[in-house]
């Protein structure tokens, strides 16, 4: 049973295909979208396999000393830690302490007339996203009502003239309020990296924020996202083979998702099979618990950057990750 669970949250630095596999559709690889709205997502194992990988191939040290301590370690306590949390390669021995869950779209990228380009959102997302904190361990909760739809930040960027912004060829009339403020503030101070790099486009979301009905957002997610035709060349003739050209479609760069990373206590009976989470009788007198230094390790060891999704050998799918930090509420 997962004790802890905070927000990951992904910041789409080129173009994303996390494929669904092959369609009759125009499109000849879409990406994985939720059955029942269409938005755009990105499997849990998708996700929980790419962290894998990174700790498996980038190793930190670091993540081991997990905040509790710990200093001298070995390679094969690093091997033995990897596959307490995310499942050991023989899948039958025992699960891992580390889940996550799919990742959905926060914000979305579309082209403006006026900024050159903002998120837009709607009420159906913020309110799922407004749950989907309540439901983390220790809970999330904002401190400010979730803006409702057709609304944009106070002094937004976005407005053309008139309280009007004109999003690809579509015209909305908005309203400036402070709870569209609120958001934006605070997703760039919570979902955004917080390092200097990020400044730019920390204060470009807090005025390029739009909050647009249902309908009109779910007709943005299906209908503005990036599709690129691929051909094969052949080698001898230098020209297209034949039956080769393809539609692949892409969630495209600057989208924000988040998923919930889950963590629970270590699947082993005996505390000497615990490796590194082994509770010390210090750490049990002060109640804590395994699943948090199982969090910790995460958050300690996770890079900054992460491949996500299909053709990473044409640079697709690098993605900016950030874990949610208590203290930054």
């Amino acid at each position: 049973m997962f004790k802890s669970a905070k927000p990951l949250f992904l910041i789409v630095e080129t173009s994303l295909h996390a494929g669904s596999g092959s369609d009759l559709g125009i499109v000849d690889l879409p990406i994985q979208r939720e059955k029942h709205t269409s938005y755009p997502k990105i499997e849990s194992s998708g996700i929980k396999g790419a962290v894998r990988e990174v700790f498996s191939t980038q190793p930190d040290l670091k993540a081991l000393e997990c905040g509790w301590n710990i200093t001298a370690v070995e390679d094969d306590d690093y091997k033995e830690a990897i596959n307490l949390v995310f499942g050991h390669e023989q899948g039958d021995l025992h699960a891992g302490a580390l889940g996550f869950t799919d990742a959905r779209l926060l914000l979305f990228p579309v082209k403006s007339v006026s900024g050159v380009f903002g998120w837009i959102t709607c009420p159906a997302v913020l309110e799922r996203f407004k749950h989907d904190l309540s439901i983390c361990e220790p809970s999330i909760t904002l401190d400010f009502p979730p803006p409702q739809e057709n609304q944009v930040p106070t002094d937004s960027e976005l407005i053309v003239s008139d309280n009007k912004i004109v999003l690809e060829e579509y015209t909305f009339e908005v309203h400036e309020t402070d709870d569209c403020k609120n958001l934006a503030k605070w997703i760039a101070e919570n979902c955004m990296p917080s390092d200097g790099v990020y400044e730019y486009w920390r204060k470009k979301i807090q005025n390029s924020l739009a909050i647009l009905n249902n309908d009109d957002f779910r007709d943005f997610v299906t209908l503005s996202t990036e599709v690129i035709a691929r051909i094969k060349i052949d080698q001898k003739t230098g020209t297209v083979q034949k039956g080769a050209l393809w539609y692949e479609e892409y969630l495209p760069s600057d989208s924000i998702l988040y998923s919930l990373a889950l963590a629970s206590p270590i699947f082993q009976e005996s505390d000497d099979d615990k490796g590194i989470f082994q509770l010390t009788e210090q750490e049990k007198e002060k109640n804590c618990d395994e699943s948090e230094k199982v969090m910790d390790f995460l958050e300690d060891g996770l890079p900054s950057i992460i491949q996500l999704g299909g053709n990473a050998t044409i640079g697709k799918g690098i993605v900016r990750t950030r874990v949610y930090k208590d203290k930054e509420i």
